[in-house]
């Protein structure tokens, strides 16, 4: 790799032997899917509180994950609303 020149690429041109998936055309993420998925995780974690449990410490993990979750979503969306502006 050291040898050979590297060519200059525009915003749009991605190089296949650099990452494969862009052959067959797709090259992409799922931010809304991402972003459901993970409020769906953060409920789960709640409602593993209901139970028969023996004392809190696993409700504060549960907790503490749950927030965690719910804090990382509102991050990306309010990453992803101010990221045109920079």
């Amino acid at each position: 790799m050291a040898g050979k020149a590297v060519e200059k690429r525009t915003g749009t041109e991605v190089d296949p032997r650099d990452e494969p998936s862009a052959e067959w055309g797709w090259h992409g993420s799922f931010p809304k899917a991402t972003r459901i998925g993970g409020v769906v995780a953060a409920a789960i974690m709640f409602l593993m509180l209901i139970g028969n449990h023996q004392n809190r410490t696993e409700d504060i993990v549960l907790i503490v994950i749950g927030i965690g979750i719910l804090l990382g979503v509102l991050f990306d969306v309010r990453r992803s609303r101010t990221a045109w502006r920079r």
